[in-house]
């Protein structure tokens, strides 16, 4: 499907300006996008090793931040007048002024961090962002996995360590049953994402399906014994927990509320608290969530 989010840095994301083009180049064009300013010399060393960096983290952002070189050799004049005292210097323009400056060679992650708050600063690309996510967010409850799965695929190569995405396309893979894939992009969600409500919910969800077996549980014999005993609230709960692992949530929800309704205190409210289980593997937002929970009170406060 056509990419809408990301893309390739835009054409003119790097490129070298000299005291003539410096206003055109840095401040008017800052006006829109971040620009970083990196003066330079062919002799320095340390900045051969700081400009490919610069580029490379410049690249990443996707047309979010631009960066302008200025051979401060060739550039005296706008050298002095910005008083550059050594090399490298790099400044970053923001809407016509200066925002932050570093002096000297960085490591690449810390020239990837500097260029990432930049962009983070300006907010450029978080609508597109966000109309990504809800994009795909309705993609996923239409159960268009095809379209979610893309969608959140583009978010991450832009966001890689996007939660709502990472949990967006693990449950894009559990809707087409490749729950090993699943697991594989949750294990290797980093620290920060790993532990966001949305990734916890689909790892919940996982536990519970894991719980429930393989899928393969005979639900014609649970529904036999519920047709002889409507009471039999084993067979019930154990019918809710088979048709979550084949993926009927709303009919496991509709099982659990009906054994809460005929017996709520039923093996210290087992019915109950797994219910609750599944609530945390929906997650709060969810349409299945909401009503249920409406469902659940009407039932505890009648």
């Amino acid at each position: 499907m056509e990419t809408i989010i990301g893309g390739a840095a835009a054409p003119d994301a790097i490129k070298d300006t000299n005291t003539a083009g410096f206003r055109a180049d840095v401040i008017d064009a800052s006006m829109q996008t971040p620009v970083i300013v990196d003066f330079w010399a062919p002799w320095c060393g340390p900045c051969k090793q700081l400009t490919p960096a610069l580029e490379r983290a410049v690249q990443a952002a996707r047309g979010k931040v631009k960066l302008v070189k200025v051979n401060v050799d060739e550039n005296q004049a706008l050298a002095a007048q910005m008083r550059i005292q050594s090399i490298p210097a790099v400044w970053a323009f923001f809407q016509g002024r200066p925002v932050d400056a570093f002096a000297g060679a960085l490591p690449e992650s810390q020239v990837k961090t500097f260029v990432e708050r930049l962009a983070k600063q300006s907010g450029q690309g978080d609508d597109a962002l966000e109309e990504a996510l809800e994009q795909a967010q309705q993609a996923l409850t239409a159960g268009d996995f095809n379209t979610a799965g893309s969608l959140y695929g583009q978010i991450l190569q832009v966001e890689p360590g996007n939660p709502t995405a990472i949990a967006g396309l693990a449950r894009t893979l559990l809707g087409v049953g490749r729950r090993s894939e699943a697991e594989e992009v949750l294990n290797t969600a980093p620290p920060e994402a790993a532990n966001a409500p949305e990734v916890v919910s689909v790892i919940r969800e996982l536990e519970l399906m894991a719980e429930a077996g393989d899928g393969t549980t005979d639900t014609r014999a649970l529904r036999e014994r519920l047709a002889k005993d409507a009471d039999d609230h084993e067979a019930r709960v154990d019918l809710a927990m088979a048709l979550f692992a084949g993926g009927n949530r709303q009919g496991a929800i509709d099982e659990l509320i009906e054994a809460i309704r005929r017996d709520r205190e039923w093996n210290d409210q087992a019915a109950r608290k797994q219910l609750l289980k599944f609530f945390e593997a929906l997650g709060p937002k969810d349409p299945l969530t909401v009503s249920t929970r409406r469902r659940l009170s009407s039932i505890l406060f009648s």
